[in-house]
């Protein structure tokens, strides 16, 4: 099966995340603690992880991130 992205990037939001976190004023860590609080448990290396490219997220990751931070969906995946 071939991969949809090339390389060894392991997500496409990553960075998206990175952003959003920041603008929300949120460190690694406390994005992980608010996550813990919904039962979705990432610790804060695989926080950055996530936002480096290197790991990959589940989309009931995706979800509770997209909560925490108050971002949708569409603008982690870079849709209009």
């Amino acid at each position: 099966m071939r991969r949809i992205i090339e390389g060894n990037q392991a997500n496409l939001i990553g960075e998206r995340i990175r952003n959003a976190r920041i603008q929300a004023g949120f460190s690694q860590q406390q994005l992980a603690d608010r996550l813990e609080l919904m039962a979705v448990y990432v610790c804060r290396g695989s926080v950055s992880r996530i936002e480096n490219g290197e790991r990959m997220i589940t989309d009931i990751e995706i979800d509770a991130i997209s909560r925490v931070l108050k971002v949708s969906l569409d603008y982690l995946f870079s849709r209009k």
